[in-house]
């Protein structure tokens, strides 16, 4: 049988539909891209968007224009918690839940009697009750395998009053410690040249025999494997001081920090049931800040919270303001059914849509602003000096773009640049040196100098040592 996937959502999603690809291969089907002729389509789904429902019936319709008779099963943390909305949806034929997602060949094949249209659409959702079990994942981001996500914990322990994620994926679990340093080795053999930590709430981390992220980060800087590591996303009060200070030092972990706000506003940060004061953030971007002046440091930002007044905006616009962080992700609040930020907004404290979007414009416009800035100080840090190598970086090159002749890729501290290279220029990691932002992408990339490729067999301090060090 071919069977093909489509994914929505975060970096996590696209892991474990990798993974559930390759359960698939076990069982003895075939992959197909999506969009190619199959008999049977899996969809799986995010219920962070705003328009979930949406974007899953346009990906039923687009599957079935191609296979009229395709068999149409849709997971993923909407389908958690929607189940019977998604069966609705005309053309779906099966709905799994977080504990069904990797069992979904069995069981259709021992249920249903094999994947096929059914009359009636069937649906496989349990309860998010008790332990659950961890499964191991891991995605490439591109056809050239030059950066692989690697999941190391899913679901999550805490209660944000705006959030539906813990009911859709369940408690915080994690993949076991000892498993980690055969994931890397195994990742560097296969490859890969970077590799991002990811999870649910990765900081959240604890292994069953009670090692927490920190020792995580510990066990890979000594591993020192042949490849850069990067963090995903985490939680401000889970970025403890050891972390910060062996990737400060480390030739292995990037400076790149993406660390979610939420809010400025110490109010706002309340209703929200977040774990952390706006000070002690503050605190902790200037912390990164001296320890690493070059850091990216991202930020996660939602506007039109529930009572979120004029002047709580204006408290988070001017915190923002004055951090040194470099970009942000802005996301217009929307309500969630079964959380008690729904119920604000139900009782009188909805923000208006417009002021949302306006909200919203605003901070993109800052972040627009953050980015430049950051982009500029290295190129004026960088060429600073007269040392031929003082203003080099360290690039894995991603794509080419035809047009240009241009490629792309992202340096250690998360800058994208773009840079003339060979046509035939091998997918793996290079020396550039910063020149200018390239008013061709209004200040999204840097243009750079390519100076020549790292040799794959040199010491992996020779090839990944940061600037900063």
């Amino acid at each position: 049988m071919n069977v093909s996937f489509y994914t929505l959502g975060c970096k996590l999603n696209y892991a474990e539909t990798s993974q559930l690809q390759h359960v698939f291969e076990q069982a003895g089907h075939a992959v197909v891209p999506f969009g190619q002729p199959s008999d049977a389509v899996i969809i799986n789904t995010c219920t962070v968007t705003e328009n979930a429902d949406k974007e899953c019936r346009q990906i039923i319709r687009r599957a079935l224009r191609t296979s009229p008779e395709a068999f149409v099963g849709v997971t993923g943390c909407y389908a958690q918690l929607q189940p019977e909305e998604i069966a609705s949806i005309e053309g779906v034929d099966a709905v799994f839940g977080a504990k069904e997602k990797f069992k979904i060949p069995s069981l259709v094949e021992g249920v249903a009697g094999g994947f096929r249209k059914f009359a009636t659409p069937h649906c496989f959702v349990d309860e998010l009750d008790g332990d659950i079990e961890f499964v191991e994942a891991h995605s490439s981001q591109t056809d050239s395998r030059t950066r692989a996500f690697l999941k190391l914990q899913d679901g999550c322990n805490y209660k944000c009053s705006f959030c539906t994620i813990p009911l859709a994926r369940g408690k915080s679990r994690a993949m076991e410690f000892s498993r980690i340093p055969e994931k890397i080795r195994e990742l560097e053999r296969a490859g890969y040249y970077e590799v991002v930590l990811s999870g649910i709430n990765l900081g959240d981390y604890r292994a069953s025999t009670g090692e927490e992220f920190t020792d995580v980060v510990r066990a890979i800087e000594a591993l020192q494997p042949n490849l850069r590591v990067r963090i995903s996303s985490i939680e401000p009060n889970l970025l403890t001081n050891e972390i910060i200070d062996i990737i400060a030092q480390s030739r292995v972990f990037c400076p790149s920090f993406h660390i979610p706000l939420q809010s400025g506003s110490p109010e706002i940060l309340r209703q929200m049931r977040r774990r952390y004061k706006a000070d002690y953030y503050a605190e902790l971007v200037h912390r990164i800040h001296s320890a690493m002046p070059d850091a990216a440091i991202g930020v996660d930002v939602i506007v039109g919270f529930p009572t979120e007044s004029d002047a709580y905006f204006e408290e988070t616009f001017q915190f923002l303001h004055e951090l040194p962080v470099s970009y942000l992700h802005v996301f217009s609040y929307s309500e969630r059914e079964n959380t008690p930020a729904a119920e604000l907004s139900a009782h009188g404290g909805s923000v208006p849509a417009h002021k949302r979007a306006e909200r919203s414009k605003q901070l993109r416009t800052l972040s627009a602003k953050k980015k430049l800035h950051f982009y500029h100080e290295q190129a004026k840090s960088l060429n600073a000096s007269n040392h031929a190598a003082f203003g080099e970086r360290i690039v894995i090159p991603e794509q080419r773009n035809a047009e240009t002749g241009l490629w792309s890729g992202w340096t250690e501290n998360y800058v994208r640049v773009e840079f003339a290279a060979p046509h035939l220029l091998v997918q793996a990691p290079v020396r550039v040196r910063l020149q200018e932002v390239n008013p061709a992408t209004s200040g999204e990339t840097m243009l750079a100098e390519y100076v020549g490729q790292v040799q794959r067999e040199a010491s992996h301090h020779a090839a990944y040592i940061p600037i900063m060090a």
